[in-house]
C-alpha cells in the first residue's frame, strides 16, 4: 500500500540561526500526529542540526542532492556514506532546478539513484516538463524519457526504494499551478507507465507526489486525486504554519 508523503524542500534557504527557528515553530504547529508522512531537506549545512533537532519526532530529514561517486576528487560534493553518516537515509534526486542549472542528465541521475539505491537510501526522484513542452503537447513523451533513461533499468525490487515527484517545471515558483485535473492526468500517466515498465505491484505502490506550488488553500484538491500522494513543497514549506497546513490536508 502506499504512503501519502509531504516532502518540504527549503532549498538553498535559512543559515543556521534561521533553520533553528523554523524547525521550533514546525514543532510547535505540529499539535497532532500526521496523516502523512512528513519530510524536510535543508542545506546540507544544516543538515545534522535538523536531524538532531527532529531524531524525537516522525519528521524524516532529507538530503537535497548527492553525488554519483562514493569517494574521490570531487570538491564542493557529498557522497551517499557521508550523508548516511549523519543519519539522513533519503535524498532528493533530478529536482528541475539541479537539471536546469547544473546540467544533470537523465544518464547522470541514473547513476545518482543507483549509488543511493546501492547505499540502501530511499530516493525521491523528481521529473517534469516545461513550459514549452506543454504548449507542444510533448510533456507525455517528456516524462517517459525521463523516467525510462533513469529508473526503469532498476530491478523491481529497488522500487520500494523509490518515490516519485512530478514537478510541471512551469509551475514552480511562479505562482502558476497544474490544476488538480492536469496534475491527476499526469500521475495517472505515469502509474501507466510504472505498470507497463515495471510490473503492476510497483504501480500500485509506488508513491507519486506533487510539486509545484502546492499551497494550503489549493492542498485538499490536489491531493484528493486518486493517483496524488502527496508533494513536494517548496516556497510553503519555509512557512511552519502553511506547511503543517498542508500537511494536514489529507
Amino acid at each position: 500500500m502506499r504512503k501519502n508523503i509531504v516532502a518540504g524542500n527549503w532549498k538553498m534557504n535559512n543559515d543556521l540561526a534561521e533553520t533553528q527557528e523554523l524547525l521550533s515553530k514546525l514543532k510547535l504547529q505540529m499539535v497532532k500526529e500526521p496523516e502523512a508522512t512528513v519530510m524536510v531537506a535543508p542545506s546540507f549545512t544544516n543538515l545534522y542540526p535538523t536531524f538532531q533537532a527532529l531524531k524525537d519526532t516522525p519528521v524524516i530529514v532529507a538530503a537535497q542532492n548527492m553525488h554519483e561517486s562514493e569517494k574521490g576528487a570531487y570538491t564542493g560534493e557529498v557522497s551517499a556514506s557521508m550523508l548516511k553518516s549523519i543519519g539522513i537515509n533519503t535524498v532528493i534526486i533530478g529536482h528541475s532546478e539541479r537539471r536546469a542549472y547544473f546540467n544533470e542528465t537523465n544518464d547522470i541521475l541514473a547513476k545518482k539513484v543507483q549509488t543511493a539505491i546501492d547505499n540502501e537510501m530511499k530516493v525521491i526522484f523528481c521529473f517534469g516538463e516545461e513550459l514549452d513542452d506543454r504548449r507542444s503537447n510533448k510533456h507525455f513523451d517528456l516524462v517517459e524519457t525521463q523516467l525510462k533513461e533513469s529508473l526503469f533499468q532498476l530491478p523491481q525490487s529497488a522500487w520500494s526504494k523509490i518515490i516519485l515527484a512530478y514537478e510541471p517545471v512551469w509551475a514552480i515558483g511562479t505562482g502558476e499551478t497544474a490544476s488538480p485535473e492536469q496534475a491527476q492526468e499526469m500521475h495517472k500517466h505515469v502509474r501507466d507507465l510504472l505498470n507497463k515498465n515495471v510490473g503492476k505491484e510497483v504501480a500500485e505502490n509506488t508513491s507519486i507526489l506533487y510539486g509545484g506550488s502546492v499551497k494550503p488553500n489549493n492542498a485538499k484538491e490536489i491531493f484528493a486525486k486518486e493517483d496524488v500522494d502527496g508533494g513536494l513543497i517548496g516556497g510553503a514549506s519555509l512557512n511552519a504554519v502553511d506547511f503543517v497546513a498542508i500537511v494536514n490536508s489529507f
